[in-house]
């Protein structure tokens, strides 16, 4: 395994976008972000290599954001977060309301779900998306444009 700062240098702004991804909030994503890699440091001696080292970084990060919320119980309000970004998905999906967004998304199953928050509110890379899922850049993007046609359509016909 590379040396963590090495390993820090090339994954942070990956674990951190992750983070921004289920979050929405910046500075809860820092956070969380640093408390990831410093339980990384810990227990880098536990990584067996059985994934990649992204995953296995999604992995802690997933666990150090139970356990942020655990200590800080959710109560920011949903529109004073910026849902909508500039990518170009969002731009598709732009004349959906926030909170029916929110409803539809929260209704999807899984992987659905999680493709899409993490490609429209985190703003990853197909590849990166892939890397989360242990699957390729290529899954990644059929899966993505699959769920958010379905998506749409759901939206659309409740109009």
């Amino acid at each position: 395994m590379e040396p963590m700062d090495e390993i820090y240098k090339q994954y942070a702004s990956f674990v951190y976008k992750f983070l921004l991804s289920k979050v929405h909030d910046s500075d809860i994503a820092e956070e969380v972000t640093q408390e990831t890699f410093y339980q990384a440091i810990r227990t880098v001696h536990k990584y067996d290599g059985s994934c990649s080292v992204s995953t296995w970084l999604c992995s802690i990060a997933k666990n150090q954001l139970a356990a942020y919320w655990r200590k800080h119980p959710q109560t920011e309000d949903v529109e004073e977060t910026d849902l909508i970004t500039g990518s170009a998905e969002s731009e598709v999906m732009a004349s959906i309301e926030k909170v029916e967004l929110l409803k539809k998304l929260h209704e999807c199953p899984e992987p659905m779900r999680e493709i899409l928050y993490l490609r429209i509110f985190g703003n990853l890379s197909f590849k990166e998306i892939g890397e989360v899922f242990g699957k390729s850049e290529n899954w990644a993007r059929v899966t993505f444009y699959r769920s958010k046609e379905k998506l749409r359509k759901e939206v659309l016909d409740n109009d």
